[in-house]
Order: C-alpha cells, then structure tokens, then sequence
C-alpha cells in the first residue's frame, strides 16, 4: 500500500500525504498493541478502499460534482474550494491542445488561464501546474 501511496501522490499530494499519515497512524497504533489483529485488518482494509477509489463508498469526503479524480486532486490543492476546482477543470479542459506538456507556447497557454482563475492565489501556479501535468484527464 506504501508504494502505491508513493506513486500516486503526484496526482494529488495533499490526499495521498493524508493516506500516507493515516497508515503511519495504523502501523503505530498496532505496533503499541492498541489494535488486534482482526482490527488492524479491517482498518487496513478500510484505507486501501480509500487510496485506490477516494470517491467511493460511504465514507467519501468530496461533494458530488467532483466526479473525476482531475477535480477531486484540484479540490484538495486549492484548499477545498469546490467552485475554483469545477471553475479550473473547466478552463483547463476547454483551452489545452493535443500534446500541450512538453511544448513551452502549449504549456504557457494553459498557464496563463490557470493564472487567470487561480485569482488571488496566483502563488500556487507553480505548483498546481505540476499537478495538472501528472492528470491523465488533461493529456
């Protein structure tokens, strides 16, 4: 689970580093001998269910509309703002060309309606750049 946790978080890190401390909390929690066995399986359990499908189940933590994980992982790095996530998806979407990352006048294009709708949050362009870059949704 730990690799799959290390793989997936440059498709959205603030998740998978909230994976990553939950299943640091279990290990310890059995390692203490705070949980049983059976316990610690079905917690284990639990949290794979979420790192391999975070938007299923009844424990899901985003709102309905986010139904790709491209705005769930916009979601979590624009600090929950459901709105600019939908808002960014959209503008992304509709403005990248074929084979935009690699090439410097594609990825500016992108970056500059990405700096448009980042707004007020202009600092994360970088970051949230690298982010859209490792969205299978927006190659």
């Amino acid at each position: 689970m730990r690799k799959l946790i290390i793989d997936e978080n440059p498709v959205n890190p603030k998740y998978f580093d909230k994976m990553s401390e939950l299943l640091d909390e279990l290990i310890k929690e059995r390692k203490d001998g705070a949980l049983e066995y059976k316990k610690y399986l079905e917690k284990i359990k639990e949290l794979a269910s979420k790192v391999t499908k975070p938007n299923r189940g009844k424990n899901s933590d985003y709102p309905t509309s986010l139904d790709t994980s491209a705005k769930r992982a916009l979601y979590d790095n624009l600090d929950n703002d459901e709105v600019l996530a939908i808002k960014m998806d959209t503008a992304i979407r509709y403005n990248k060309d074929d084979s935009w990352i690699g090439n410097m006048m594609k990825e500016r294009k992108i970056s500059k309606v990405v700096k448009l709708e980042l707004g007020n949050k202009a600092d994360k362009l970088d970051e949230i750049m690298e982010l859209i870059k490792h969205q299978d949704e927006y190659r």
